[in-house]
């Protein structure tokens, strides 16, 4: 899948490259290519010393709160919620605490660190399935609700953000955290929709209730408010929950007897480990999508579609924000290198680099989480999971596009 995807940027590129030589004589693009093969090579390695420093700062914490017993206590208030979701798996099974600390880790933005939790959680599930290729019900919700985009804080966002110059990296925080919770929401209901679950049950309606009146009266709150009032919540909100959560993780650990300087450092080095395995990709992914960008293959297809939507009579800025939503579904580095360059190219700070770090914190991708989840594990038949998972994705994107006119358009 990403061989395809990554072979033909390159290969639109080209056309699009030769049909400027020979048809608009437009002999510099060449050039242009190669010069933007090299930028984004260099963008690459800055762009990962960053990501170096923020995986390795957050799986350090992350070990923290895993060993004061934070995630072992989210297992166990969550344990009668996921008693009735995923009805095959025993109380007190380790797949849940394997699945608590995927959540955990996708909430706090580490999507790459999640995903080796969330493997091992896949292989538990396995452990109950009785059948060895068709997916059951539990690893189906477990996959659409990874593909559905937990992120509660998008630190890799920030992280993003922040390299590229932004003045306030957070500014995005209630925008993600909003659309996000369209994608989850249509994740849940879709599956129990097809697993025929009982979401009307007492202590299922005890856990979303609440959370569902709390994130409406947030919403009303939020109705009452100026664009300018509301990036200035998102702003304080996002730096506050940021450092709020390193201090309850620090606190609770020093109150629980554990080394927080050596528990950090162990997890920090795990950070370290998964960073450094990431370069690669960053500099294929980049590089593909800077020479699709420099032969104007992308530039044409942006153009087409924005005439549609001026023909809908629709407003177009969300337009240039499309690339990340496009690939997204298909390859997480691929969607990276679109945001990287959407905001390098329009500007940190501008409408569509806004649009863009929204989708990109908000939706998953979902063709690789399926074919890195089911297929270590063996699952051949997914049922109902892609399409679950498909419309998740698409709630997230619109939601990000309808939340970004809502707070910056």
């Amino acid at each position: 899948m990403l061989n395809g995807l990554w072979l033909g940027f390159f290969i639109v590129a080209a056309v699009s490259a030769l049909a400027q030589w020979l048809i608009g004589g437009n002999a510099g693009i060449f050039a242009a290519m190669v010069e933007s093969i090299f930028a984004m090579a260099k963008l690459s390695v800055e762009v990962m010393v960053l990501l170096f420093g923020t995986l390795t700062l957050w799986l350090g914490f992350l070990r923290i709160a895993e060993k004061a017993g934070i995630v072992e206590w989210l297992a166990k208030a969550l344990g009668p919620l996921f008693l009735r979701l995923m009805p095959e798996v025993p109380r007190g099974h380790p797949a849940i605490g394997l699945i608590t600390l995927n959540f955990a880790a996708n909430g706090l933005g580490l999507d790459n660190a999640a995903t080796p939790i969330g493997l091992k959680a896949m292989k538990a599930l396995q452990e109950l399935n009785p059948s060895a290729t068709v997916a059951s019900n539990a690893q189906i919700l477990f996959l659409v609700l990874n593909a559905s985009s937990l992120t509660l804080l998008p630190v890799t966002i920030f992280m993003y953000r922040a390299q590229q110059g932004a003045p306030d990296p957070t500014l995005v925080f209630l925008p993600i955290l909003l659309a996000t919770s369209c994608s989850t929401l249509v994740g849940l209901l879709s599956v129990a929709f097809m697993q025929r679950l009982r979401l009307w049950d007492p202590v299922v309606l005890a856990y979303l209730i609440p959370g569902a009146l709390v994130l409406g009266a947030f919403m009303a709150l939020l109705a009452t408010m100026s664009a300018t009032a509301l990036a200035g919540l998102s702003s304080i909100l996002g730096n506050l929950t940021l450092f709020g959560l390193i201090m309850l993780f620090l606190v609770i650990g020093a109150l629980r007897k554990v080394k927080v300087y050596e528990a950090f450092v162990e997890g920090a080095k795990e950070g370290f480990d998964v960073a450094k395995n990431l370069l690669p990709y960053l500099v294929a992914m980049l590089c593909a999508v800077g020479v699709l960008r420099a032969s104007g293959a992308l530039d044409f297809g942006l153009d087409g579609i924005r005439h549609l939507v001026e023909w809908a009579g629709w407003d177009t800025r969300f337009v240039d924000a499309l690339p990340t939503a496009m690939v997204k579904p298909f390859s997480g580095s691929a969607a990276r290198a679109m945001l990287i360059e959407t905001m390098k190219t329009s500007g940190v700070d501008s409408f569509p680099a806004l649009v863009a770090a929204t989708i990109q914190g908000s939706t998953e991708t979902t063709f690789y989480v399926l074919a890195v989840y089911f297929g270590a594990v063996g699952i051949q038949r997914a049922r109902h999971a892609v399409g679950c998972a498909l419309l998740a994705e698409l709630a997230g994107v619109l939601g990000a596009i309808g939340v970004c006119y809502w707070f910056f358009g």
